[in-house]
């Protein structure tokens, strides 16, 4: 858990119909506990070209197309007491997703789906299907639905290594941005190993910065390589307009293969707010989540960690990625520094609440 950038989630912009419905607002980011325990099924086996070498822009549209899909959600809401309406309203988002398999699974983002009464996927043909979610994990703001869909209309995505991405490689986002379905946008990777906040605040490592134009209704859709393979789902951008401007982030590739059906989704958790330390090197604490890892280990806010795991910890940023790359149950030492004393002690990792 870090204090950092709160740029807009980039869920569609949700058009509200109904009773008591008001102007339009974005879609709404609650928590489903029932949706974190399970998730996608087998890794992607194909897509409609194998591609092994790089493509043009109009090269990796024609291969990636028919993967991609639009995702329309209707939620439901109670109106407030003071609404001259009463009773209950429904608001329509829109977002994009892609196949994941034949199976008919899709990956698209949680905050996409969290908490939709229904939800129905267009494919490239104009075709439409109701879609129900199988499992989610807010945590990478990762979630898979299912379509009873003929296998005609399956057209799976082949997933890229993300960990082989460099800044400059070439990259092409599909999806929907205000409901324009078979957008394309292409650009560069413009940077690795950033940290988002996911939609339950917790933080997202290892996530990719590309200034391909990403805006609203493009949350879920595919990020690909030159050889048209996924290497991240399209989730937030920067910005201080709530449109693109040139800075958007994208879960990386790697997060959707490691998700296994039937097994739970853990994360490593340590159980701190943590900031750059002002005055010298390090990841200050600022507040420390009771009965946490940390909070047992003995540490406290104000306290700054200098080395996680014989990890050299310079800033917030370290300390995030240094967790990130643990597993629950892991032991590790950590040393800090509190009133000028360095002290060192042991603590076991966690797993990160839902």
């Amino acid at each position: 858990m870090l204090r950092k950038r709160t740029p807009y989630l980039i869920a569609a912009a949700a058009l509200a119909a109904g009773a008591g419905a008001g102007a339009g607002s974005y879609a709404a980011f609650g928590g489903n506990d029932a949706k974190t325990t399970t998730v996608v099924q087998q890794a992607a086996v194909g897509s409609t070209a194998a591609a092994t070498k790089a493509l043009t822009v109009n090269g990796v549209y024609k291969t990636a197309r028919n993967g991609v899909v639009e995702i329309t959600t209707t939620s439901t809401s109670q109106s407030s007491g003071g609404s001259p309406f009463g009773g209950s309203q429904q608001s329509q988002a829109q977002g994009s997703g892609f196949v994941y398999d034949t199976a008919g699974h899709i990956v698209t983002n949680d905050h996409v789906v969290d908490g939709a009464n229904s939800i129905s996927v267009t494919f490239a043909d104009g075709t439409k299907y109701s879609a129900k979610v199988v499992g989610a994990d807010p945590s990478s703001d990762l979630a898979v639905i299912k379509v009873d869909a003929p296998s005609g209309k399956l057209h799976p995505l082949n997933l890229g290594d993300s960990s082989a991405l460099e800044v400059g490689d070439g990259v092409v986002a599909i999806g929907s941005p205000f409901g324009l379905e078979e957008t394309v946008t292409a650009g560069i990777v413009s940077a690795l190993n950033r940290h988002i906040s996911s939609v339950n605040n917790f933080t997202i490592s290892g996530v990719i910065q590309t200034d391909a134009a990403i805006n609203h209704g493009n949350s879920g859709g595919p990020l690909l390589n030159m050889s048209g393979e996924v290497v991240g789902v399209n989730s937030q951008i920067e910005s201080d307009s709530g449109g693109n401007e040139g800075v958007g982030f994208a879960v990386p590739s790697n997060t959707v293969s490691s998700l296994v059906k039937g097994q739970k989704v853990e994360h490593p958790y340590l159980g701190v707010y943590v900031q750059t330390a002002a005055n010298r090197p390090g990841a200050q604490i600022g507040r420390v989540q009771s009965g946490s890892p940390a909070a047992d280990a003995g540490l406290k806010a104000g306290d700054v960690i200098t080395d996680f795991g014989g990890e050299s910890i310079s800033s917030a940023n370290d300390l995030t990625s240094a967790v990130g790359s643990k597993q629950p149950g892991d032991k590790v030492s950590v040393t800090y520094v509190r009133k000028g004393s360095a002290t060192t002690v042991d603590l076991t990792i966690g797993t990160r609440p839902s």
